[in-house]
């Protein structure tokens, strides 16, 4: 059978070509550990792999939510301690204010020691993060929690993060009722600063000291749920290291290259190159005087 130059020349390339291809990818998938290289390599690996590693992105962001939100509800929740504290405090000065014994002289003079508990109270209900960003106003970041005349500027609704797929969990604690209270506590001061008696000033004390106990019982209420919240968190966070693991185990088996079997590859391919090289040069010098 005669075989053109022309023919010979191309099926010779083309074993060439084909050699090479598989020499380069081999060298690839071993330089880079992965299997897979492009799309086409393994279509079904591939698909598994990319919603893996989307899936993975998912979970790195959830896990940074989760981080930045229990850093705010971990501030959220000794804030509102710090006005647990002073409420305590505030009360104590109020069971005092109720004894019926009292001078005009000692109420003036707890009047001074409430005015600097008002003012604690009204310094915390209104702290901004460090992107200056009120704390317990709800929604109304850009407002104050509660203004020079002690009305609450903020609302009532949550800032919601996500922190799972379909799962959110509310940033912020709104605040409205800590503004009544300040506002009590102040005038019951400019009262008690009056130079009321005991008993006139009674009633006022006790009204403030029923406001005090329900104001008290909603922030005790809050912080709770913020320990509740973050035992939440921190579980979900686990789960999804447990997920992030298992996602990690499972790209590595689809897509991690068994070098053994790639080492045959890297030598047969290089086996024919050679032969191929080899054989192209013996014919190529080969002619009919060669037969003759």
């Amino acid at each position: 059978m005669r075989i053109a130059s022309t023919q010979f020349h191309a099926t010779m390339n083309s074993a060439l070509q084909t050699a090479n291809s598989g020499l380069a990818l081999v060298m690839q998938q071993m330089a880079s550990g992965q299997r897979v290289q492009k799309p086409s390599d393994d279509t079904i690996a591939s698909m598994r792999l990319s919603r893996l590693s989307r899936e993975e992105a998912s979970m790195t962001q959830y896990q940074s939510n989760i981080d930045a939100l229990k850093s705010r509800l971990t501030n959220n929740e000794t804030l509102l301690d710090s006005m647990k504290q002073d409420m305590l405090q505030a009360r104590d000065l109020l069971v005092w204010a109720a004894d019926g014994s009292n001078t005009q002289a000692d109420l003036q003079a707890m009047a001074g020691s409430l005015d600097s508990l008002r003012d604690s109270l009204l310094h915390t209900a209104n702290s901004q993060d460090s992107e200056g960003r009120s704390v317990f106003s709800g929604t109304a970041t850009d407002q104050p929690t509660i203004d020079a005349s002690f009305n609450y500027q903020g609302n009532t609704a949550t800032q919601q993060v996500a922190v799972g797929t379909g799962v959110t969990v509310p940033a912020n604690v709104p605040l409205p009722e800590m503004a009544a209270l300040v506002k009590q506590l102040d005038q019951l001061s400019t009262l008690l600063k009056s130079g009321v008696t005991a008993d006139a000033a009674h009633p006022t004390v006790a009204a403030t000291i029923d406001l005090l106990d329900g104001t008290m019982n909603s922030v005790t209420g809050k912080i709770g749920s913020l320990g509740g919240l973050q035992n939440v968190l921190s579980t979900l966070q686990d789960n999804q290291d447990a997920i992030s693991l298992s996602n990690k185990q499972a790209a590595l088996t689809l897509g991690q290259l068994d070098y053994a079997e790639a080492a045959t590859r890297l030598n047969s391919y290089t086996l024919a190159v050679q032969a191929t090289q080899k054989a192209y040069g013996r014919v190529s010098g080969l002619s009919l005087f060669n037969v003759l």
